[in-house]
């Protein structure tokens, strides 16, 4: 298995755009699990959550976390926000390689994600719904950390920096 370094954090952290410059300043492959289960299933997240429930897109999720670990690359995998969800991701993750916990205030993720349109979970109360699930899923991420980054006033290239300096 290739070297991995896997983002977890709050939608609105930043685990695309943070991984996909990580990846192109290390010289390695990015995996998005959202792209990831989207180009597999032909459907957008949203629509998989309308259509088929939450099981079933968190089953999706843990497919394409074990298919981004096991792959024989190095690659900077955005893992989706709810992986750490699962008892089962966790231990993945914890034997995947490196995680680091893009952590964020609710404020800011409120800030970032506006009015939540094309992210079903925020629903009609964003800011509302990102207490509730950072409240959830704070000591989760935690939990599987190995590197903490506070993100709250750092522009993309500055997380990427502080990654950096943190996996060297």
């Amino acid at each position: 298995m290739g070297e991995k370094v896997l983002l977890v954090g709050m939608m609105g952290s930043g685990k695309t755009t943070v991984g996909r410059l990580l990846a192109r300043r290390l010289g390695w492959s990015h995996l998005d699990s959202d792209a990831m289960i989207e180009a597999s299933t032909g459907r957008t997240v949203p629509e998989i959550l309308r259509a088929d429930g939450e099981p079933a897109f968190r089953a999706e999720e843990s497919r394409v976390l074990i298919e981004a670990v096991r792959g024989d690359e190095a690659a900077v995998v955005s893992v989706a926000g709810g992986a750490v969800l699962d008892p089962g991701n966790r231990a993945l993750l914890r034997d995947a390689g490196v995680v680091v916990w893009l952590r964020a205030d609710v404020g800011t993720l409120a800030e970032r994600v506006g009015d939540g349109s094309g992210r079903p979970l925020l629903e009609d109360d964003p800011e509302g719904a990102l207490l509730r699930l950072d409240a959830v899923r704070r000591p989760l991420y935690e939990d599987v950390a190995d590197v903490i980054v506070d993100v709250d006033d750092l522009d993309p290239d500055a997380v990427v920096d502080r990654v950096a300096e943190a996996l060297s």
